[in-house]
Parts: C-alpha cells; structure tokens; sequence
C-alpha cells in the first residue's frame, strides 16, 4: 500500500497556523519569535485526515519530509524478510516522525495511522534551508533527535532486561509521561494502540499482555475500560518498572 498525495494534499483556508496550533510550545516553533514561526508556518503542509489502516510512508520510499503529528497517532515498524511485522514505536501528537530517514536518505521504516490523524508536513529541504537561518530551530531539532536515540535506548534495555510485568509497566509510564507533557491526565488516558500491537512492541505474546493487565487490575495498579486506562498507584508502577519517577518527569519536561 503507497502513500498517494491524496492522504495530505493541502487543504487551503481550513487548517489552523502554528501561531494558533495548541500544541506549538511542543513542537518545532518551541523558542521560535512571532516572525520565524511565520517563516516557518509558510514551508508547512496540512492536509486531509489520514484515516486508520492508511499509510504515511513506507519503507524504502525517498526522504523528503518530516512529519509532526497533530491529532491522533501512528505506529512506526519495519518488515522481517519473512514479511512480519516488528513494531519500533508509537507516535501521539506534537510529537515529530520521519527522522531516521536522515541517515540515508530513505524511510527506514513504515508509519501507518492507528487512528484517524492529522499531521503537518515539513518538507526536508525547505526545513533544511530555514534552520539555517534560524538557530532555535536547529537546536530544536538536534534536541528531537536526542531524545529519540535516548528512547530507542531505552527501548533496548526494556527488551533485553526486563521480565514482562516491568515491560508493562515501563510502557503504561512511558505514555503516561507523554500525555503528561502535552498538558493531558497522567493517570488516565487512552491507548489507541491495540493489545496486538502492544505485544509486537515489547516483545511478548498477547495472552500474557492480557494477563499482566489482568494481575495490575487485580492488585488496583491500573483500572481499564475498553481503551482507557487509569493508573491508580502509579508508585508502585515505577517501582515495578525500575525507574526513578522524579528523574523521568524531569526528564519529560525537558523535552
């Protein structure tokens, strides 16, 4: 399935400006003066809802732009040889996707949208060509990058070292952290990711996805209805995860 332009052509008159965007203390105009965010707000595409199941790009496909994500969210994987599917990570809104092309070029890996989303595009050399001009927007940009290398390094250790029970519960923080962030409940929240998708991600099967969700229940850890989700002892959950939770919210409103 390719992406076709159809999925974000630019819809003129309807979309909102960065100045006026909910989420621009989140995103690339972070630090950004009135008359560079409008700078930057001319090279950016909005386009039409991408709905559930459809792609935004596609492994292989040429880099030519970075994408933030402005409702809704999006699963991010890559194909085995045997064409599995092997999951790298969940995108929710503010948060930018389609950096790991800059290494060769190419989209190394596939992002589909879970739901129905919205994002704007920023088309590369545009981009490139106004960070140039504009430090706040490159160091903005270098910091996006950082903090995806350090969560792809903590995607690591989570998978090599943790049993399942800490993977859950390293996975429910990490996106109770990133709702947080966005200025959303830390303790209740909506998953629009799949049980499915939840164990490709960490690595296990889907029945014990289901059991360690059934265990936090049981023992009041978590509370869920359909895709929601409230953390009731969310201490317990760090100290079950191995994180020190004033370092990770720290952490997360750096970002």
């Amino acid at each position: 399935m390719k992406t076709t332009q159809a999925a974000h052509a630019p819809l003129r008159g309807t979309q909102p400006h960065c100045q006026t965007c909910s989420l621009n203390a989140l995103c690339l105009p972070l630090s950004l003066n009135d008359s560079d965010m409008e700078r930057l707000d001319d090279i950016i595409r909005r386009g039409r809802p991408i709905q559930k199941g459809q792609l935004l790009f596609q492994q292989g496909e040429p880099f030519q732009s970075v994408f933030a994500v402005r409702t809704g969210a999006l699963k991010t994987y890559t194909l085995a040889s045997n064409g599995e599917e092997q999951i790298t990570g969940f995108h929710l809104a503010s948060e930018l996707i389609g950096l790991a092309g800059y290494d060769n070029g190419n989209y190394p890996l596939t992002a589909k949208a879970l739901e129905t989303t919205t994002v704007c595009e920023i088309p590369l050399t545009q981009l490139e060509s106004l960070a140039d001009d504009l430090p706040d927007l490159r160091k903005q940009l270098m910091r996006t990058m950082g903090t995806e290398i350090r969560h792809d390094q903590n995607m690591m250790l989570l998978l090599s070292k943790k049993n399942a029970e800490e993977r859950v519960a390293s996975f429910l923080l990490d996106i109770s952290q990133r709702y947080q962030r966005r200025g959303f409940s830390s303790t209740h929240f909506r998953l629009p990711m799949s049980r499915v998708d939840i164990s490709n991600y960490l690595g296990l099967a889907v029945e014990t996805i289901s059991r360690v969700f059934t265990r936090f229940q049981k023992n009041s850890l978590i509370e869920t209805q359909g895709k929601e989700v409230i953390l009731l002892d969310p201490d317990t959950l760090y100290e079950l995860a191995g994180l020190n939770q004033d370092a990770e919210c720290a952490a997360a409103e750096q970002e």
